[in-house]
């Protein structure tokens, strides 16, 4: 692979991570480039703390640690000594701007197909002794495993093998049609007697392309791994070649330091407790009871058997541990200052309350946050997004950033956020109902039809409580970005349905910079009741219902099978916005619509000569 220089261009962290990672390809004025590995980029720029992200990391890539740091500064950064990001030459095969002369008549656009070997100072000369342009083929085979190169193409033409290889015979690719459809892109044999069509390829079942060789160019030559998976047609500039694996983390106060601070000021009362009647025994005793004031039973008692059997505790999966501090009893959490990493203030019921707010427990306005996001790995074709409680899938095959990992790419944002925690009960409640029991059933049925096409897939179902503050959630995104001055795609949720724990969402700011820190968020949370309530009516008529509304998850025919009633017009949002990928989403969950199956969780609807109200469902 022929080296390149870093392009031009001033590109964010955050875009380096997402968009240009190692692995993915990116179009120069002349060629084609592959972002190679991280043994390729410059030493990374700042170290990025975050213990808790790191430890995950390291046990998902299985090394013994890992760091953080955000990538090579850009080389107008003064204070940067060495700078820059390698990137291998691909494709290596080219295509000629000029026609040729084609013996098919004016309706057939023929060009060369020729290899980066056959260049000249990046032109190609052909018999004649004349100088034509090139642009490098649009066509390359992968596998979802991440492995890519260039298609073989004397193979792909002979649908075998052949001597025009050796013999060195020009390759030509026909344009035979007006729509640049890969049926009318043909390639053809100068020996004449091969030609196949584009579209042959596109069809996996074929194997027109062989098997994947287990290429990884970008992680330099010899880096070759067995694979044996079909090599499936990429087009380079779909958005399909290159899907960034990516774990985030909330930098929130430690709920289980609180925790052992408690014991450690009462542990000389406690160290004998055995089990919870002991310990509620020894909290009648006014020491105690101050200082485990706020500690629940079963995280104090966890604590103390920690402690005596000398053990540690495993690191709990990311949206537990951010859940279990969000839901904390006290009105404030964190710091309230400056250079602090989380602040945060609930609000007082009495400011919200009203009829449709009434499952809401607790509203918390989110001063000051930060979040730090690192690629692991990468994917092609379908995306690999975390589980619902944040964790990535360990099973899933990934392509990997480097020969031997030793640092992750990673940026951090700081920002602001609001979280609303619905009340537990409630949500079981609602989801006992026959109604939303039979909608979870058919929204089941979808995704097993979406497993048949994903076999070996460890993906699960996750339930209707999750689907519907999934699809709330997108509903009030797009409400707060018409009143909090960000733009929906600068707004990020998590959502959290954790059975043990709660139930709630955060929606937050994504950027990097300061448009993350404008206030707007926090501003808009002081009158959440009036955002929550033009959500609901967002979400009541879609502009594609009766479409929309009465869309079958299990339908062939549409194919959607992780939707419910939802589409562009109503639920989806930029992916950049959403945990799941636009996938698992109904609004029917939320609130009534034209198709009026019942069970909603804001169910009941009362219109009067001023605006609708709207009232819990349980």
């Amino acid at each position: 692979m022929k080296p390149a220089k870093k392009p031009h261009g001033e590109i964010r962290q955050s875009q380096l991570i997402t968009t240009f990672g190692p692995g993915s390809m990116l179009d120069l004025p002349n060629y084609s480039v592959l972002v190679a590995g991280l043994e390729f980029w410059s030493a990374g720029g700042e170290t990025i703390s975050e213990p808790r992200l790191s430890r995950k990391l390291a046990r998902v890539l299985e090394v013994d640690s890992v760091e953080l740091k955000t990538p090579p500064p850009a080389n107008d950064d003064p204070g940067a000594a060495v700078t820059g990001i390698t990137g291998f030459q691909f494709p290596e095969w080219f295509i000629t701007q000029g026609l040729e002369e084609s013996k098919g008549g004016p309706s057939i656009r023929t060009r060369l197909l020729v290899h980066r070997k056959a260049l000249t100072k990046g032109k190609y000369i052909d018999r004649d002794k004349k100088k034509k342009t090139v642009v490098p083929v649009r066509c390359v085979g992968a596998c979802r495993a991440g492995h890519i190169a260039d298609i073989h193409w004397y193979y792909f033409a002979h649908s075998g093998v052949s001597e025009c290889a050796k013999q060195g015979r020009q390759l030509f690719i026909d344009e035979r049609g007006t729509s640049g459809d890969l049926t009318e892109v043909w390639i053809r044999c100068e020996c004449g007697k091969a030609e196949r069509s584009m579209a042959a390829a596109a069809i996996l079942a074929n194997k027109a392309l062989g098997s994947c060789d287990g290429s990884r160019p970008w992680l330099g030559p010899f880096t070759k791994e067995s694979c044996g998976e079909p090599s499936r047609l990429l087009i380079r500039s779909a958005s399909n070649a290159y899907f960034p694996q990516t774990m985030s983390v909330i930098s929130l106060p430690d709920r289980d330091d609180a925790v052992r601070q408690a014991i450690d000021a009462v542990w000389s009362y406690v160290e004998a407790v055995e089990g919870l009647d002991d310990l509620k025994y020894e909290r009648k005793k006014a020491a105690v009871k101050a200082g485990l004031e706020g500690i629940p039973d079963d995280e104090a008692l966890a604590e103390i058997q920690l402690r005596r059997l000398g053990g540690s505790k495993i690191d709990k999966p990311v949206k537990i541990a951010e859940l279990e501090t969000l839901v904390a009893s006290k009105d404030e959490v964190g710091e309230d200052r400056p250079e602090g990493m989380f602040y945060a203030r609930a609000l007082p019921r009495a400011i919200w309350e009203c009829p449709w707010m009434e499952q809401v427990e607790r509203v918390v306005l989110v001063h000051r946050l930060r979040e730090v996001v690192a690629e692991v790995a990468f994917t092609r074709f379908e995306a690999a997004a975390p589980d619902i409680e944040g964790e990535l899938d360990i099973g899933v095959r990934r392509a990997s950033l480097a020969r031997e990992v030793s640092w992750l790419p990673a940026f951090e944002n700081k920002g602001e956020g609001i979280f609303l925690q619905f009340k537990t009960k409630a949500i079981v409640d609602w989801m006992r109902l026959p109604e939303v029991q039979a909608r979870a059933v058919k929204l089941s049925a979808g995704f097993e039809e979406w497993r048949k096409e994903h076999q070996g897939t460890t993906r699960e179902f996750p339930g209707a409580a999750y689907l519907m503050l999934h699809s709330f959630s997108h509903l009030l995104i797009t409400a707060l970005s018409l009143s909090c001055g960000y733009p929906a795609s600068s707004i990020r949720e998590r959502v959290y349905a954790i059975p043990n724990v709660g139930y709630g969402i955060l929606l937050y700011t994504g950027t990097s910079d300061a448009e993350g820190t404008l206030g707007g968020l926090v501003q808009v949370g002081r009158r959440i009741q009036e955002t929550v309530k033009a959500a609901l009516d967002l979400g009541m008529l879609c502009s594609n219902d009766p479409v929309c509304a009465q869309h079958d998850a299990a339908s062939r025919h549409e194919r959607r099978f992780l939707h419910g009633a939802a589409c562009h017009g109503c639920l989806l949002i930029s992916e950049t916005s959403c945990e799941q990928q636009n996938d698992f989403l109904d609004r029917a969950l939320v609130v009534p619509t034209v198709q009026d199956l019942g069970g909603p969780f804001f169910s009941e609807i009362v219109t009067s000569e001023g605006p609708a109200s709207v009232v819990g469902a349980v």
